[in-house]
């Protein structure tokens, strides 16, 4: 499926008069999916901790003509009142969500669990579990709205398969996917929403130095080449895919 996917021809106008929420857009692969999804006519909600990226995407794509409105948050310390004002600030903005792009993720410690500390295990449940349901709950009346609405929620190779040393990011990423499979199918028979997973594999982002520092990173494609399976899921083409979890570069 995934190679049928990368060969399909993207419209330029594949998003147009569609709202998408990105999450972890300042940098790596969500700064390249909210340029993707400008390209082909989205508008964007973009979130991430850093302010000054977030200005600089903004800015970049504000330029090329898209309406875009940028939150900054702190995915670690943030509380459910601070996901309840953001749907409330979007509310002011946009009358429906049609996708949410759940990417926002740390690593966290590369240890063993017995050697693991609580504190670093905390957040990144935090930020790689908690906050995609959070914003997720919060965002379904929205994405309910829409015709046809899509959430993509973010897996991994270690999320299917635990492996030593991985810890509290491969935990969080097996939670993930009981997530996604709850949500695709309590949304199945009540709304048009579609719910997949999207496993990005090796790619050249911070967060994979950071995992396998020996690693040549040239040897892994930039974000910006892994981006087609991203736009089959959010775009209508993904219509009746439900409950899915793809790698993004195949099997």
């Amino acid at each position: 499926m995934i190679e049928e996917i990368h060969k399909l021809k993207y419209q330029e106008d594949l998003l147009a008069g569609k709202t998408v929420v990105i999450t972890g857009a300042g940098s790596g692969i969500g700064r390249e999916i909210a340029k993707t999804f400008s390209d082909h006519g989205a508008d964007l909600i973009l979130l991430s901790k850093d302010a000054e990226k977030l200005n600089s995407i903004h800015d970049e794509i504000d330029a090329k003509g898209s309406n875009v409105f940028i939150h900054a948050i702190d995915f670690e310390k943030a509380e459910e009142k601070d996901y309840e004002n953001i749907v409330i600030a979007i509310k002011e903005k946009f009358e429906k969500i049609d996708g949410l792009v759940n990417n926002a993720g740390i690593l966290g410690e590369k240890k063993a669990l017995e050697q693991y500390n609580y504190s670093i295990w905390q957040n990144v449940l935090k930020v790689n579990l908690d906050a995609s349901f959070l914003l997720t709950k919060n965002l379904i009346p929205l994405l309910r709205k829409s015709n046809n609405g899509s959430v993509l929620f973010t897996s991994s190779g270690v999320g299917r398969r635990g492996r030593a040393y991985w810890g509290a990011y491969s935990i969080s990423k097996f939670a993930t996917e009981a997530m996604m499979q709850i949500l695709s199918e309590e949304l199945d028979k009540t709304s048009s929403v579609r719910v997949n997973c999207i496993n990005p594999g090796a790619v050249r982002t911070k967060m994979r130095e950071r995992a396998y520092p020996a690693e040549n990173p040239e040897k892994n494609p930039l974000p910006s080449e892994i981006l087609k399976p991203y736009l089959y899921l959010i775009s209508d083409l993904s219509i009746g895919i439900n409950g899915q979890s793809l790698d993004a570069q195949g099997s």
